[in-house]
């Protein structure tokens, strides 16, 4: 099983988001399971999470784990081809963003469209270097930093630009014939911060997001 795995089809990201297959998947990432075991978890009949499987099963979201004989009937076990999924951009692809359509380096929704488009192109990498059998070279840094002051954060974008500026030129090689292209992302946003469901929220609610600046 994938730890996490990319839906670029609008069909299949459609699959994914149904509630009720959506969580027959979290049942089957934690382990195989037959439609009558789930049946008993979701609280539907057999027929039914079997009409929902199958759905799942064409579109490559869960997969035959085995095959277990109860009785007269031989049940198949299923499992999730990923522990998670992303939907990439390409589910939409006649909205999907374009950083490409405006540049402003301080506007929240141009960072949205850069990690919309740092989702598409990843995804599509690991499609393809999957079908090659493929090992994709990536690289990814995450930290976190607080700032005493607004103006401390100001200096430290101005820093950080003109590292990673200097980087870019000094190792930039445009006429290398041999070389490949790469992308450099660096985002800085507020931390997210997730308070604890209160007793007034009831048992299903989720945690609420505060944006800590």
């Amino acid at each position: 099983m994938l730890d996490v795995t990319v839906i670029e089809d609008a069909e299949t990201a459609a699959v994914s988001l149904d509630p009720v297959r959506a969580r027959l998947l979290a049942e089957l990432a934690a382990g195989p399971a037959s439609a009558a075991m789930l049946a008993g978890r979701v609280g539907l009949p057999r027929q039914k999470v079997n009409y929902h499987l199958k759905a799942l099963e064409r579109h490559g979201l869960v997969e035959l784990a085995g095959e277990r004989r109860k009785g007269n009937v031989t049940e198949r076990l299923m499992r999730a081809t990923a522990a998670s999924y992303v939907i990439s951009p390409l589910a939409l692809a006649s909205v999907q963003p374009d950083p490409d359509r405006f540049r402003d380096q301080l506007s929240a929704r141009w960072l949205l469209a850069l990690g919309a488009r740092l989702v598409r192109d990843v995804g599509s990498l690991i499609t393809g270097a999957a079908k090659a059998r493929k090992r994709l070279a990536t690289y990814a840094l995450d930290g976190e930093v607080r700032f005493a002051t607004a103006a401390d954060r100001a200096a430290f974008i101005q820093e950080l630009t003109a590292g990673v500026s200097a980087l870019i030129r000094k190792y930039d090689a445009p006429d290398a014939e041999s070389g490949r292209d790469h992308r450099i992302v660096v985002a800085v946003h507020p931390t997210l911060k997730e308070q604890a469901a209160g007793p007034e929220c009831g048992p299903t609610a989720s945690p609420a997001a505060e944006l800590t600046d």
